[in-house]
């Protein structure tokens, strides 16, 4: 199976990188986005299978974007990354489509997990939904 396209969106610059890096040091194909607004606009230049959100931005949060990504392309499996753990926002993350929901600091194993499992679940729902051409009949 081909490696996942990810987006990595998160206004912590450091972090940003830093996770960046590791991802690509797994042989990921990696981008990155420091906004919401950047992701969106990412988001409609480039084909991506897994976006990693942060949840807490400035601007447009992790929410209203996760909202903008599933109206952009419902395809992508979207893995939310927060520092602040809440009920509501894991019920609301549910609600709007994301895959999933994880504390900061997420340890890289889980995350790669995560994004291995979001990614078997795209492309799963995509061999489910192909349809094969109906034979065409001769008059």
């Amino acid at each position: 199976m081909p490696k996942p396209r990810i987006l990595l969106v998160d206004d912590e610059e450091r972090f940003r990188a830093n996770l960046e890096k590791m991802l690509g040091a797994q042989g990921l194909a990696v981008r990155a986005a420091g906004s919401g607004a950047e992701a969106l606009e990412e988001l409609t230049l480039n084909p991506y299978d897994v976006i990693v959100l942060d949840i807490r931005m400035p601007g447009m949060d992790g929410l209203a974007t996760l909202k903008e990504i599933k109206q952009i392309n419902p395809e992508v499996e979207v893995i939310i990354l927060s520092g602040h753990a809440s009920m509501d926002a894991a019920r609301e993350i549910n609600r709007l489509g994301g895959y999933d929901y994880l504390m900061k600091p997420c340890p890289l194993e889980e995350l790669l997990l995560k994004i291995e499992a979001a990614y078997e679940k795209k492309v799963d729902r995509q061999k489910r939904t192909k349809t094969t051409p109906s034979a065409q009949v001769n008059s």
